[in-house]
């Protein structure tokens, strides 16, 4: 990934939304220093916040670090984040979470979703 065309590429999708930057990094629960720390500190993002920023900008992932769909495969819808902002708190909550606790996680849903189980 070239971080500068992926800089871009969010500048881009922002002003196209009418929306500051930082506010499409907050909004989409990456931070508000996400672009900052990529362009003054070289720091490389991690694919669950690149997903979560896409979804949010509405483009796919390949779209927003400047990569060309291959002829022939269609991109993949872009990841939705959701209005309400308990499910939107409950997804970020959750991102960071290790593939063990997710499970728990899971677990607990089902488990109050059909207490009778």
């Amino acid at each position: 990934m070239n971080p500068e065309i992926f800089v871009q590429n969010i500048k881009k999708r922002c002003a196209e939304m009418g929306v500051a930057p930082t506010v499409a990094c907050k909004e989409a629960g990456v931070g508000t220093s996400f672009i900052n720390n990529i362009e003054s500190r070289g720091q490389t993002p991690s694919v669950d916040r690149v997903e979560k920023l896409a979804g949010y900008l509405g483009c796919t992932v390949s779209e927003l670090i400047g990569e060309q769909t291959p002829p022939g495969r269609e991109a993949p819808e872009p990841i939705t984040v959701p209005e309400d902002p308990l499910i939107r708190e409950i997804m970020e909550r959750v991102a960071d979470l290790t593939p063990d606790q997710k499970r728990l996680y899971l677990a607990q849903l089902r488990a109050l979703q059909d207490p009778d189980k």
